[in-house]
């Protein structure tokens, strides 16, 4: 087949290179990557009169799906020919039982004459499908339209990959829904694991209990954001109908992916209880939590509950077809099963040792209620401690210890480790991160995760199903922070879950994510900027009126190019090879190259001599760390709102070596936030400072143990805007020429908490 004339110098060019040899370190820009792959000369041309033919009618979903998918992501919209023998010059998919042993295995050969894709049973030929779309120019792209030439052998490393999403903090849409899973399908994920249910909100339409939608989808945010225009309480509210439930589901399914429910159980229950009081220990009215973090509200163990919480499966179970179903179990507080005399009873009454144990009964119980109806339980690693129900695997998710111990007992396991793949935690330390959990997990840590622990021996190794990355979406508003939270760590996760251990090597991997950075752009998925935008460091240049400028890139590109005219920076600005000396003020503009291509939007930093004297939050330390989050204000109800780090057990920022000669004093621009989080017994971590006035000081110190230098009394509450502007004088001794100024605030201050806008450096006048 010809390539279209506007194609032909490209093909030229690209067939010239498309040796064996040039494939010897990089084959192909597919992630993840396949587990054989057998380059060979040339390739086939997509042109528009290329034919699409499915070898009969079960092959047609499929062939059907790439004409589709090769439309979205590189704009060619091929044609669908009638099912039969292929012709020469033709893509065709075929189900052969002999091409793989595996359901999701595909052989995919390429030559200048055509593609045959085949496998033996659709999950694999959908696989295939996916791999083209991904040898496939984008859109945006200046390669040429030609699939390189060889033969890929192909199967996945695990059968469990997997993708959680909490919909019960904040709410998405179906479309959003529907989108993400697309964008599964694209990385070859299989499982959708949708969390469903929790202390803030009941989503999911169950018709014989309809106040579990009624009363428990809907919550009063904390804070401005709970106040509507009116004045009044605002709601917010959202559940899926069992008919959007089954319409997600279907469309999940024609993916080759499975949608597994979790229903929380015995905590993180606060959301039905406040719709039926009676499942609750005192059986008092409670409200939706509008807090994060762990409550201590959990479900009663009466017989009557009991035949709610099985009453509630059997509606459930025929929406969701797949084989497990998760029952959570994690972070259940006793407390109020120890307070209870009713529940002591309870414990006796059934001959069990103690209130861990009857968590465990009540989940050994539904486990026979879901294998009576076909199913398996998973649930979290704390359902190891009250005796593993006989059939339930296991999400590992404090770390990799939980899942050890249940694939030694003989249970099946998939790693989910909150130290590596739980995506909500921030990816870089760059200031333009959306809110998040503490720490950092970048996507070099993702990669590097193995799900196999060493120590495990290797006859229970079969154990491991697989591995997951989870979303929680307690900072996660908009569906955007969601795609930013996910993309592109996720492809990390689905290398792991795909690829050969001896296929996966990072920087292999880091040079084919840029080709699915543009399909990400052609479908759509709002993926991070941030790791791909080089971190900026700044510091006094060794002369007055100058600045000292670092650029660091955050995964190794190393082409970082940069401009101070106002431009964004091209391919043929001027290439960062040493710390820049820089006249103020200045506006600079930074972004990473691959071949010759922007990885993100350029990153923008506007400085000048008074604003080297100012620092937001994200640019102080924290004293400690020791529960650092990134939070957002309460308000406003719609829009932006500022962002701030603080650590929530020890609030105090630190500004490292300030320059205090000629200072006067520092001004502290803070603000006042709900204090929105339930932590149980971490509580008592908590570090409040004595406050020596009515609402608490400001205080500075030289060093976060150092002495201080000044005190400032807290006004019982900030401005109008919720802020206000505080002045510390420092006293003539600190006007030395460096110090470690650390701020905190004094006083217990729940239910609300100050945080830090920013710190201004004030020279004498």
């Amino acid at each position: 087949m010809t390539a279209r004339p506007s194609l032909l110098p490209r093909l030229a060019l690209l067939l010239s290179t498309l040796a064996p040899a040039a494939f010897a370190a990089n084959p192909l820009t597919v992630i993840p990557a396949p587990a054989q792959v057998q380059a060979a000369q040339g390739g086939f041309a997509l042109t528009p009169q290329v034919l699409v033919r499915p070898a009969d009618a079960a092959a047609e979903p499929t062939a059907r799906q790439f004409v589709e998918g090769l439309a979205r992501g590189s704009g060619l919209r091929l044609a669908l020919a009638p099912a039969g023998r292929a012709k020469k010059g033709e893509i065709a998919f075929a189900i052969d039982p002999k091409a793989s042993a595996s359901p999701e295995g595909y052989v995919l050969e390429i030559d200048a004459n055509g593609v045959r894709a085949r496998a033996a049973d659709p999950r694999g030929l959908f696989y295939a499908a996916v791999t083209l779309w991904q040898l496939a120019p984008a859109r945006g792209e200046t390669a040429a339209a030609v699939l390189p030439a060889g033969r890929i052998t192909d199967a996945p490393r695990f059968g469990w990959r997997g993708l959680m999403l909490d919909s019960a903090r904040h709410f998405q849409s179906v479309e959003q829904i529907k989108s993400l899973l697309d964008v599964m399908a694209l990385h070859k994920f299989n499982t959708f694991h949708w969390h469903l249910t929790d202390d803030q909100g009941w989503r999911i339409e169950i018709k014989r209990y309809p106040r579990l939608t009624e009363a428990g989808s809907c919550r009063i945010p904390a804070g401005d954001g709970g106040i509507g225009a009116d004045g009044k309480p605002a709601p917010y509210c959202g559940f899926y109908t069992q008919d959007q439930v089954r319409e997600v589901v279907a469309y999940a399914a024609q993916r080759h992916i499975t949608v597994m429910p979790e229903f929380d159980i015995p905590g993180h229950a606060t959301a039905a209880i406040s719709a039926y009081p009676e499942l609750g220990v005192s059986g008092k009215p409670i409200e939706v939590s509008n807090e994060w973090g762990v409550n201590t509200n959990l479900f009663n163990a009466d017989e009557s509950t009991m035949q709610f919480l099985e009453n509630v499966l059997a509606e459930m179970i025929p929406l969701f077809p797949g084989r497990y179903f998760h029952l959570g179990g994690d972070e259940a507080v006793k407390d109020q099963w120890k307070a209870s005399p009713r529940m002591q009873a309870r414990i006796k009454e059934l001959g069990l040792k103690d209130e861990e144990a009857l968590q465990g009964w009540m989940l050994k119980r539904l486990e026979r209620f879901l294998v009576s109806h076909d199913r398996l339980m998973i649930g979290w690693d704390e359902i190891i401690d009250g005796g593993l129900p006989p059939e339930a695997a296991v999400m590992s998710w404090r770390g990799t210890e939980g899942g050890l111990t249940a694939a030694r007992l003989g249970h099946d396991v998939v790693m989910v480790p909150s130290s590596d793949l739980y995506l909500d935690y921030l990816q870089t330390d760059s200031p333009d991160e959306p809110p998040g959990r503490p720490s950092n997990i970048n996507l070099q840590r993702v990669y590097a995760f193995e799900p196999v622990p060493a120590a495990l021996e290797p006859a229970q190794r079969h154990h491991i199903l697989g591995v997951q990355a989870n979303i929680w979406t307690e900072h996660s508003r908009s569906f955007a922070r969601v795609e930013h939270a996910l993309f592109p760590r996720a492809a990390a996760v689905a290398e792991t879950g795909w690829s050969p251990t001896d296929k996966r090597d990072f920087a292999d991997f880091r040079s084919r994510l840029p080709h699915l950075l543009a399909l990400y752009r052609a479908w759509g998925a709002d993926y991070a900027q941030t790791p791909f935008q080089p971190k900026v460091e700044i510091a006094p240049g060794e002369t007055a009126g100058k600045v000292r400028i670092t650029l660091t890139d955050r995964l190794g590109y190393d082409d970082v190019r940069y401009s101070t005219d106002g431009s964004a920076p091209t391919a043929a600005s001027p290439r960062y090879e040493a710390p820049l000396e820089l006249a103020l003020p200045v506006t600079l503009q930074a972004a990473s190259f691959w071949n010759g291509q922007p990885l993100a939007a350029p990153v923008t930093r506007t400085l000048s001599i008074e604003g080297l004297r100012s620092r937001s939050d994200e640019e102080l330390a924290q004293c400690t760390g020791k529960l650092m989050l990134r939070l957002e204000d309460d308000g406003p109800r719609e829009g932006p709102r500022a962002v701030f780090n603080v650590d929530i057990f020890n609030p105090c920022w630190e500004w490292k070596q300030a320059d205090l000669r000629g200072i006067d004093s520092v001004q502290v621009h803070a603000g006042q936030l709900p204090y929105y989080f339930q932590l149980a017994h971490d509580e008592s971590l908590r570090t409040f400072q004595p406050s020596h006035s009515a609402y608490g000081e400001l205080v500075l110190r030289d060093g976060c143990e150092g002495p201080t230098l000044a005190s400032v009394k807290l006004p019982a509450k900030p401005g109008a805007d919720g802020f206000s502007t505080l002045t510390a004088k420092l006293p003539k001794t600190a006007r030395k020429a460096q110090a470690d100024l650390c701020v905190y605030f004094t006083g217990d201050t729940r239910p609300t908490m100050w945080v830090l806008d920013r710190m201004t450096l004030v020279p004498a006048k």
